[in-house]
């Protein structure tokens, strides 16, 4: 195993990874993103990436919540970007299935539809 590897694996199993994934899932924006966003300054390469836009996900929701469809409709483009790019890294996450529900949500809010018709996105572990 290299660096590289070895350095993801211990994301993977940090316990504020899984507890950021649990908040996210959970519907609890805010907290999910302040520890996806510790996690995000401490990382490296494409893991920072990918815990960027996840994080960016999470404040799209927030503003969701908060009736602001202009900030979810740049967060989500922003956090998509992000999660479709070539150089981020799935940590072991369903990212395929994510973005493509966030993009679903991101077309709604883009024909001024309400995006909650679809289910909310949820950060699942890779099959």
């Amino acid at each position: 195993m290299d660096e590289f590897e070895s350095y993801i694996e211990r994301v993977e199993e940090d316990e504020r990874f899984q507890k950021a994934i649990e908040l996210f899932n959970e519907k609890e924006w805010y907290s999910a993103h302040d520890l996806f966003e510790e996690l995000w300054h401490e990382a490296l390469g494409p893991a920072r990436i990918t815990l960027q836009g996840i994080l960016q996900v999470a404040v799209a929701q927030l503003h969701l919540e908060r009736g602001n469809k202009n900030g979810a409709t740049l967060l989500y483009g922003e956090g998509l970007g992000r999660l479709r790019s070539e150089r981020k890294h799935h940590l072991g996450l369903d990212l395929d299935g994510f973005c493509d529900l966030v993009e679903e949500r991101l077309i709604l809010l883009h024909a001024e539809q309400d995006p909650e018709v679809l289910s909310v996105p949820l950060v699942l572990k890779r099959a």
